[in-house]
């Protein structure tokens, strides 16, 4: 099936016109929702717990910040811009009694409305603006003038201008520079999922730690091996980016292009693919989404184990002092965390 792509002349900002959108949340997204929409010229409030440490950042950007209640109820447009986690429980405690019929509620990733932890009124629309890319990456693309395209979605449609919203907004934040993707919230939040579980996120750091710790234990140098394994992880990247795999080899010498060709399908082999089905089941059924529901529901034990004890791994301290050596790398940082 063709897919439904625009960009900026497609879509109409004026749609926002006379309207406050309440961004909810200030962190990757948030932040950068709520500062790109501010500077195309749409009326925006930023919705905060009153002790939260983003409230000052957000005013230092020039915003206006309110209660989350408080901005659900000024706004015609609502988004989202929190974590999958806590999204339910601040819907349904301040967010839920503020919408009124007419209203529209957004969400920049699919995962509550496709699983059913957000319901919206029957009288409100319910879109999806899911930018493919973090949201330090979406602000930084609009400052240059770019944008990070965007994908689509309309859960309910009660007064016929849901899409058109939609387009708006996405317009407003950047992605109509670069695309804006026509898909629906099954699509996008499982596809987005695996895409972080087995590949993006899962898939390449465990490859790196696996590759970083087969050296180390091999006698090489820890700092070799984080160059090998994680460090030139980037230059590789790019090359595909910028013009897909082929690019990447045609850049690269013959024996690192023969090594990627007759290695690799050895590493990442049938049996990797699947276990990648295995986990692709597990979102497509909804298993995962209850497993991580439940875990933040109780205290978020075992994650908070697993996070600390991937923060002290041999290779954070190596890559933090190699990282040293290496101050321009901290030019334009993309995650400023004193402002974003």
């Amino acid at each position: 099936m063709a897919l439904n792509i625009y960009y900026d002349k497609d879509a109409d900002l004026g749609r926002l016109d006379g309207k406050t959108v309440a961004v909810i949340g200030y962190g990757s997204q948030g932040h950068a929702h709520a500062q790109n929409l501010h500077h195309s010229g749409v009326n925006v409030v930023v919705g905060l717990r009153k002790e939260s440490a983003s409230w000052a950042k957000a005013e230092g950007a020039g915003l206006k910040v309110m209660t989350v209640a408080d901005a659900a109820r000024e706004a015609d447009v609502v988004m989202l811009a929190l974590p999958d986690e806590t999204a339910a429980q601040i819907y349904r405690d301040e967010v839920a009694a503020n919408l009124a019929s007419g209203n529209h509620l957004a969400v920049p990733h699919g995962f509550n409305i496709h699983f059913g932890a957000i319901r919206a009124p029957e009288g409100v629309g319910v879109f999806m603006v899911a930018p493919k890319g973090p949201g330090h990456t979406v602000r930084q693309h609009y400052e240059q003038g770019r944008g990070v395209p965007c994908l689509i979605a309309v859960d309910q449609d009660p007064n016929g201008d849901t899409k058109a919203v939609a387009l708006a907004y996405a317009k407003g934040i950047g992605g109509g520079r670069a695309g804006i993707i026509e898909t629906n919230f099954r699509e996008e939040c499982e596809t987005d999922l695996f895409g972080e579980q087995a590949v993006l996120c899962g898939g390449l750091t465990a490859l790196m730690q696996a590759g970083y710790e087969t050296l180390v234990e091999a006698g090489y140098a820890p700092e070799m091996a984080y160059f090998e394994c994680i460090h030139e992880v980037k230059l590789i990247v790019d090359l595909i980016y910028e013009n897909g795999m082929a690019n990447m080899r045609y850049s690269v010498s013959n024996t690192a292009e023969y090594g990627d060709l007759t290695r690799g399908p050895r590493v990442v082999d049938a049996d990797t693919k699947a276990r990648m089905k295995e986990i692709l089941g597990e979102i497509q059924s909804g298993s995962f989404a209850k497993e991580f529901i439940l875990e933040n529901q109780t205290g978020g034990i075992s994650f908070n184990a697993l996070r600390r004890r991937a923060a002290e791994h041999p290779l954070e301290e190596v890559g933090a002092r190699l990282r040293g050596l290496m101050p321009w790398l901290k030019e334009n940082q993309l995650v400023d965390r004193a402002k974003n």
